[in-house]
């Protein structure tokens, strides 16, 4: 599986005592390293109670490579580290094929990692999951931009469902409402429970990465744990913030049956969800056009969801609607 992820300056040979990857031969000019580490997070439990463990590698990957691209960067190389207290092989294979599909969706090398048995530490059938990435960009294209003006469009990437932050609640949820994850979900009867929350996290690398080469983006927010309101300040220079319109997307069901079942009110789910939003980007009010068509023909749901406007007192994302989005 991992020489099916090998791209050029990475072999993905196995079995040394280190990966070497050749910035030269994958094109780079004037390169700046880029790292992440991130997991999967209380998600791996529905992945556990359910016994089905094929997507929660492509969530790895997804929540590193996905914050790798923010900073314009490609990525390239992964690693993982799988945890556990006594390796089930079974599992295992279908963990590390998520993980290799997550690499190829990225199009970077899965070259090595480190698998973990710790009796007494992991009860039977449990499991943890790491992550960790290596990217590069040329030094010029680094994001976000500084230059972030009032007017600047924000455009919403639509995401594929809850992704992976805001589990803990999720499973809560679950419990109180008594739900077996083999129950068709309540918001899309056509699937089980298990299915519907296990949807993988989208990774949005080959798209952006079209825009970030065709100079049409100044910064970017990977919309996880803080959900939209604590993570597009994080790219906003200072004195800026945004306006958006939770009417503008057509959210996920999942999340208005979160809010109604959970009984949590608009500003809780902005702050611990995605909301069907799983990527912000800014960009010129010029350039909002060209930037919607490339991420649109290269396979992206696409909504302009907002713009950038002078900070007030107040906090950085000012969100209308959002109570008639997710009404508890």
């Amino acid at each position: 599986m991992a020489k099916a992820t090998a791209r050029t300056g990475a072999d993905a040979g196995l079995g040394g005592f280190g990966a070497l990857f050749d910035l030269k031969a994958a094109g780079f000019r004037d390169p700046i390293l880029v790292s992440t580490t991130d997991g999967v997070g209380t998600k791996l439990k529905v992945a556990i109670d359910a016994n089905k463990h094929d997507t929660v590698g492509i969530d790895l990957v997804a929540m590193c490579v996905n914050d790798l691209i923010v900073q314009g960067a490609e990525p390239l190389l992964f690693l993982d580290y799988f945890a556990t207290g006594k390796l089930d092989v079974a599992a295992a294979t279908q963990i590390v094929s998520g993980i290799a599909e997550g690499c190829k969706q990225a199009g970077c090398a899965l070259v090595g990692g480190e698998t973990a048995e710790m009796p007494g530490m992991y009860q039977s059938g449990d499991y943890d999951l790491a992550g960790f990435a290596v990217g590069a960009a040329e030094r010029d294209r680094l994001l976000p931009r500084q230059e972030i003006v009032a007017g600047d469009v924000v455009l919403g990437l639509a995401s594929s469902g809850v992704h992976s932050n805001g589990f803990s609640l999720v499973r809560k949820i679950v419990a109180q409402e008594k739900l077996s994850y083999e129950n068709p979900a309540p918001f899309d009867a056509a699937r089980t429970l298990a299915d519907a929350l296990l949807e993988p996290t989208r990774i949005y690398v080959r798209a952006m990465l079209q825009a970030v080469k065709a100079d049409a983006v100044k910064a970017m927010a990977h919309i996880t744990g803080g959900g939209l309101l604590e993570n597009i300040p994080r790219v906003l220079p200072a004195g800026m913030g945004v306006r958006i319109d939770a009417t503008a997307w057509n959210a996920p069901p999942v999340f208005a049956w979160l809010a109604r079942a959970g009984n949590i009110d608009a500003h809780e789910m902005a702050r611990t969800f995605n909301c069907g939003i799983g990527m912000a980007v800014i960009v010129a009010a010029d350039k909002a056009d060209e930037a919607t068509r490339i991420l649109t023909d290269a396979g992206e749901t696409v909504f302009r969801i907002g713009v950038a406007e002078p900070r007030g007192e107040g906090d950085a994302v000012v969100l209308d609607n959002a109570g008639k989005v997710w009404p508890c």
